[in-house]
């Protein structure tokens, strides 16, 4: 019974505001690191050899550092989503089966997610973007 108490007072205190990890997380620099996840997955076909068509299923988070960044990020989803399309039906087989070329195509959807976003709203909200699950076929 001691330990449940126990327990429970630690994880009190885990989020409790007096907690200096967390005061220390809240106090940083004012910057709230959050994440949007673009959903559903992002599911398009690819260039490929022959006459089969080629598919990729990827589940994105995009990383932005405010609340305000994250309202601007949710108001255009469908812009940032229709970006992420076109540069992976850009891609042939070869690049979307390298490991190599994944972290290549993903550092380019991040470029023209906050071009697309930037000839907007002239800001760049998106700090980082993240393949969380990348499928093909």
């Amino acid at each position: 019974m001691l330990k449940k108490v126990l327990l429970c007072v630690f994880c009190l205190s885990l989020f409790s505001p007096l907690n200096p990890i967390a005061a220390e997380e809240q106090s940083n620099n004012g910057i709230q690191y959050q994440y949007f996840q673009l959903d559903p997955d992002i599911v398009t076909n690819y260039v490929k050899k022959g006459k089969r068509i080629g598919f990729v299923r990827v589940s994105v988070n995009l990383l932005v550092n405010s609340s305000r960044d994250y309202a601007l990020v949710e108001k255009h989803a469908p812009l940032i989503r229709d970006r992420i399309i076109t540069v992976l039906g850009e891609q042939n087989e070869k690049e979307i089966k390298s490991f190599a070329e994944r972290e290549a195509i993903r550092l380019r959807c991040l470029l023209e997610v906050n071009e697309v976003i930037a000839a907007v709203v002239a800001s760049q909200p998106v700090q980082d973007l993240h393949f969380t699950k990348y499928l093909y076929q």
